[in-house]
């Protein structure tokens, strides 16, 4: 009955917990019955993480702006100045270096678009296109400028190959790092090897973070727990998050709304920049156009998936990160992950029966049953439908998932220092 009642009740961290568990045993399941190797492997994890970072990075910039009231929609333009500068700074001084510019860039980005929309109330979307724009010509113009035919390896659309890479590791005794010089044993792999139902699943996962990872990457994933200290457990926080909620009352009480904001859009933007840093530096060597590729756009869609919360975000990231690592790891592993997403539809059949809900009902019958038809009649994805997993993953989280979304209430909204709404 307890069982019953957490599942039935609201959001809370052992509901979540008890869901997350279950869609590890299904997802384990899923890669015994498939024979899908792929699915939990640490090669699929590993490349999950790498691609996941930067798409993380951009919905913890969408995150921190739209708890002060400002709707980022600038933050593909900030990414590529973190693409520009990393790859420059990494080239000249170093990979490290290269990434501090890049969150530096991003930062100033941002500052732009709080000046355009705190200051002279421009449009909150207006404002973050024109950020957009202004970044791909003026990264454009840079490199026209800086790289010339005589720098080898350099052109109008990339940079030179960067200094030196970040390091990656291998955790002692986890992924058989050294120790003192001392090769220790590589226990999650040996887990992994075995093919154990549930076990070797979680020690897949658990190497992919811990084998061959760059310090880069570690370093992404410490910012979820930060964030999440700073804006519910700070005072800093609590006034920030206040300036999106009401700031009208806010300031009523002595919070100065305007420069949290600033600061906010500060943070944002540093956030995106090293996204940006990360995809020129850690994901390539180098600094190439287009390189962001709208990840910025799926950062925001993680964000409102996450519904406006660090781990939130990163669950959404991770998912959207899952599906582009399936299919840049092995193609072939897609169809299987179909066979996961029938079983994991028949959880959601089976908690809205509990809450009595007929519409969630009806829609994890009709997708549960296009997902097992899927993967019973295709064999081999098309190529382009293997391109848009990733996309299409993020388009049914924000379906199934926007009912229960709560949004900053003055996201996005007007609003001078002093006036009340």
């Amino acid at each position: 009955m307890k069982l019953i009642a957490l599942l039935k009740g609201k959001a809370t961290p052992a509901r979540t917990m008890l869901f997350a568990g279950t869609l590890f045993l299904l997802l384990s399941l899923a890669r015994v019955l498939s024979d899908g190797g792929d699915l939990t492997s640490s090669q699929t994890m590993g490349t999950t993480l790498r691609v996941t970072c930067p798409i993380l990075l951009a919905g913890l910039a969408g995150l921190w702006a739209e708890r002060a009231g400002i709707v980022n929609i600038g933050i593909e333009g900030m990414m590529i100045f973190g693409t520009w500068f990393g790859g420059w700074g990494a080239w000249k001084y170093g990979p490290w270096v290269g990434l501090l510019l890049a969150i530096i860039a991003g930062s100033a980005g941002g500052l732009i678009h709080a000046f355009a929309v705190v200051q002279f109330n421009v449009n909150h979307v207006i404002s973050g296109v024109a950020m957009n724009l202004f970044a791909f010509g003026a990264m454009r113009y840079m490199s026209e400028l800086v790289y010339t035919a005589k720098i080898q390896g350099a052109g109008i659309s990339q940079s030179p190959q960067q200094k030196w890479p970040i390091p990656r590791v291998n955790l002692p005794f986890l992924a058989g790092g050294d120790l003192f010089g001392w090769k220790t044993p590589d226990s999650l792999g040996w887990l992994e090897r075995h093919k154990w139902f549930a076990i070797s699943d979680l020690a897949g996962i658990l190497r992919g973070i811990a084998f061959n990872v760059s310090l880069a990457s570690l370093l992404v994933l410490t910012l979820v727990p930060i964030s999440a200290w700073v804006l519910w457990r700070t005072r800093f926080g609590l006034r920030l998050r206040s300036s999106g909620e009401a700031p009208a009352a806010a300031e009523s009480l002595g919070v100065k709304v305007t420069p949290l904001r600033y600061a906010a859009m500060a943070i944002s933007g540093g956030f995106a920049g090293l996204g940006g840093g990360f995809l020129a530096i850690v994901s390539s060597s180098y600094y190439r156009q287009g390189q962001t590729a709208n990840r910025g756009f799926i950062g925001l869609a993680t964000n409102i998936a996450g519904n406006w919360r660090p781990v939130g975000v990163l669950a959404s990231a991770a998912l959207f990160g899952f599906a582009e690592a399936l299919q840049l790891v092995g193609a072939d592993s897609l169809p299987k992950l179909f066979l996961f997403l029938t079983f994991a539809c028949g959880l959601g059949l089976l908690v809205s029966l509990l809450r009595r809900k007929m519409v969630p009902m009806i829609n994890a019958v009709v997708a549960g049953g296009l997902f097992l038809w899927i993967y019973l009649a295709v064999n081999e994805v098309p190529e382009p439908l293997t391109k848009a997993a990733p996309y299409l993953m993020t388009l049914i989280v924000l379906t199934t998932a926007s009912q229960r979304l709560r949004p900053p209430a003055f996201a996005g909204i007007p609003y001078r220092s002093g006036e009340s709404h």
